[in-house]
C-alpha cells in the first residue's frame, strides 16, 4: 500500500480541536500512513490533545515543536521531515476533519493519473459560505470528467481558473506527491494572509498533472482562522492586505501569463489596495493616525498605491 504523512500545523488555545482532527484521520479507509504534528509554540500544548491515544495510534504521530512561525513555517517543517518511504504528503488544518475516504481517493487517483497534485472539495457551515466544491467548476470552466466512482475530474485551464477564483480549494483537501513536497514550500513571512493561494498556485504550475475530486475531503472546523477572523478595525489588517498583494506579486513575478491571467492577478491587487485603504480611512474616521510606516514600505514596492490614495481622497471629497 502506498504511505501518505499527514502534516497537521499546531496552535490553538481550546482543548479538544487537535484531538478532533487526530481522530479523523485515525478514522481513514486507507491505512498506510504517518502524522506529523508541528506545535508551532500552540498556547495549548500539544501533549494535552495525544492524551487517550491507544500505542499503535501514539505510534504513527511525530511530534515536533518549534518556535512559533505561523501557518506557512510550520507546514514547511512538516514537509521538511515527511520520511522517505513516504510518496504522498496530505495537508490537515488543526480545527478541520477528514471524511472517511480521503486519503483513499486521493491515493487512488493521484496513482491511477499518473498526477502529483489533489484537491477534493471542501465542506463547512454558514461561515464558509465563499468556498465551493469542485462539481460548481462545470458552471465557469471546461471540466474533463475521468471517471464517476470516484468522481474525478481535471480542468484544462487550472492556473487560469484558480487565478479568477480560489474559492473551491483548500489546504485540508489537498494531497502532493514526491516531486512538490520536496521542492515547493511555503513563504513562511506571508504569516497574516495568502501563503495557503501562493503554495497552491507554485504547485499547480509545478504540477505534472492535477486530479480533483467532486467527493468531499473534508469539513472545516471552527478554531484560530486568521484571515477570516481579522477585519478593517484590526491593527494587523493592513499588514494582511499587504501580504496579500505582495503573494499575488510573487505570484505575477515567477511565471508568464496571459493577458487574460494578467488581468485577474491586478484585479486581485487592486482588491487588495482598495481593502487597505478604505481600512485606514476608517482609522482617520475615529481621529485614530494612519500607519504611515507600513503604507510607506507598501509605496515603495508599489507606487500604484499612491494613485489609489489620491482617488480615493478626490471621491470623498467630491461627494
Amino acid at each position: 500500500m502506498t504511505k501518505c504523512t499527514a502534516i497537521i500545523p499546531y496552535y490553538q488555545r481550546q482543548p479538544g480541536i487537535l484531538r478532533r482532527a487526530l481522530d479523523s484521520v485515525f478514522a481513514q479507509s486507507h491505512s498506510d500512513y504517518d502524522v506529523i504534528v508541528v506545535d508551532d509554540a500552540s498556547p495549548l500544548p500539544v501533549e494535552a490533545e495525544l492524551h487517550g491515544l491507544s500505542l499503535e495510534e501514539r505510534a504513527r504521530i511525530a511530534v515536533i515543536k518549534q518556535e512559533n512561525a505561523g501557518p506557512g513555517g510550520a507546514r514547511n517543517t512538516g514537509l521538511d521531515h515527511v520520511p522517505a518511504d513516504s510518496s504522498y504528503a496530505a495537508f490537515l488544518d488543526s480545527d478541520d476533519e477528514w471524511t472517511p475516504d480521503h486519503l483513499k481517493n486521493a491515493v487512488g487517483g493521484l496513482s491511477l493519473f499518473d498526477a502529483d497534485c489533489y484537491w477534493a472539495s471542501i465542506a463547512g457551515g454558514e461561515a464558509f459560505y465563499y468556498h465551493f466544491g469542485v462539481a460548481d467548476l462545470a458552471g465557469i470552466a471546461e471540466v474533463d470528467r475521468l471517471s464517476d466512482d470516484p468522481p474525478f475530474v481535471e480542468v484544462p485551464d487550472l492556473a487560469g481558473v484558480m487565478l479568477k477564483n480560489w474559492s473551491f480549494m483548500h489546504l485540508s483537501c489537498m494531497v502532493i506527491g514526491k516531486n512538490l513536497f520536496r521542492n515547493v514550500r511555503f513563504e513562511a513571512a506571508l504569516r497574516l494572509a495568502a501563503e495557503d493561494v501562493l503554495f497552491f498556485y507554485d504547485c499547480a504550475r509545478a504540477a505534472r498533472r492535477t486530479v480533483l475530486c467532486e467527493s468531499v475531503g473534508a469539513t472545516r472546523g471552527e478554531g484560530i482562522n486568521i484571515f477570516h477572523g481579522m477585519d478593517a478595525d484590526s491593527p494587523l489588517f493592513l499588514k494582511q492586505q499587504f501580504n496579500t498583494w505582495v503573494a499575488l506579486d510573487h505570484l505575477e513575478q515567477r511565471f508568464s501569463h496571459g493577458a487574460e491571467d494578467q488581468a485577474s492577478i491586478h484585479a486581485y491587487k487592486q482588491t487588495a489596495r482598495n481593502q487597505a485603504l478604505w481600512g485606514q480611512a476608517r482609522l482617520l474616521k475615529r481621529r485614530k493616525a494612519p500607519q504611515l510606516r507600513l503604507l510607506a514600505q507598501w509605496a515603495w514596492r508599489d507606487p500604484r498605491i499612491l494613485r489609489n490614495a489620491v482617488e480615493l481622497a478626490v471621491a470623498k471629497i467630491s461627494k
